[in-house]
């Protein structure tokens, strides 16, 4: 219990000099609290309304948003408040985002194969649409032991996620599927630039020749180096942080597919993204008078 209120509840008793004594508080502290009663009392009204307005968006999102974009959400239904109100009043009702959690190493490295130079330097941004991609295979446990492999392929101007393909395996064909819905959603991706890790699919001859096919130009990053590829890390470690949202696996193979393709698609069409002024990649582009093209998928 707070000690002013402690002193209000038993000042006819007491006496509120005696009781301010014994707790070691300033009586006119005490009495700038009654004064103040009031207001705290709004202001607790006005913390409650928000927070139940924060579990609406919170709940909306899978529970997967924190303070900047639950903001971005209530601004665009018309409420007006402060990012570092909200995160308050998140913190004082202990409604809380996800965290990221530490990531599994899955690259498989060919020792043999040659690799192509790295033309990104770590630079993830593009001056337009369709100039530079990153992209990666992740990893989905299903089950005891089993797995899904996910190979995506990402804009870096609107973080747009333009291609992907998921399978029961990690070979070449996934990532030749990714680049190839790509494709389909941009119409073409001659002139652009495909940055990846060193994994045994990206080196492989086979990518290289639906890269030439494409028109697309292959960078990679250097060997051992996560921070080389870092945004197409950090895509992956989102997606499973929010679809998994604690789980060690997904149930079985169809969940695990199911709950990929919905929040595939709510990252592009709804999830908010802090580089885009809090906006979708599809909202984005949409804004920046771009044909809007729905998202291929390769399986």
């Amino acid at each position: 219990m707070n000690r002013f209120q402690f002193v209000a509840d038993h000042q006819q008793r007491y006496g509120v000099k005696r009781l301010c004594r014994i707790l070691n508080i300033a009586r006119s502290s005490f009495y700038y609290w009654k004064a103040t009663a009031a207001d705290r009392a709004a202001r607790d009204a006005a913390d409650a309304d928000l927070a139940a307005r924060i579990r609406l968006v919170h709940a909306r999102h899978d529970g997967t948003y924190g303070a900047p974009r639950v903001t971005a959400e209530l601004h665009e239904s018309g409420h007006q408040v402060n990012h570092k109100k909200v995160a308050r009043v998140m913190r004082r009702y202990r409604i809380q985002g996800l965290r990221l959690r530490r990531r599994v190493q899955t690259t498989i490295a060919d020792p043999a194969a040659q690799r192509a130079p790295d033309l990104i330097g770590r630079d993830f941004t593009a001056p337009a649409l369709n100039r530079r991609y990153v992209g990666d295979i992740t990893y989905l446990p299903v089950g005891e032991r089993g797995f899904l492999y996910l190979a995506t392929v990402i804009d870096l101007h609107s973080r747009r996620l333009a291609g992907w393909a998921i399978a029961d395996h990690m070979r070449t064909d996934l990532v030749i599927d990714a680049l190839a819905a790509a494709e389909r959603t941009r119409g073409s991706l001659a002139g652009a630039i495909m940055h990846t890790d060193h994994g045994a699919q990206y080196t492989s001859k086979a990518f290289a020749a639906a890269c030439t096919t494409a028109g697309v130009r292959q960078s990679m990053s250097k060997v051992g180096s996560s921070a080389d590829n870092a945004l197409a890390e950090s895509f992956n470690a989102t997606f499973k942080r929010e679809t998994l949202q604690g789980r060690r696996a997904f149930t079985d193979e169809r969940e695990a597919r199911l709950a990929s393709f919905r929040w595939l698609h709510r990252y592009n069409t709804v999830r908010r993204h802090s580089r885009l002024g809090q906006q979708s990649p599809v909202t984005y582009e949409n804004n920046i008078r771009i044909r809007p093209a729905t998202l291929a998928s390769a399986a």
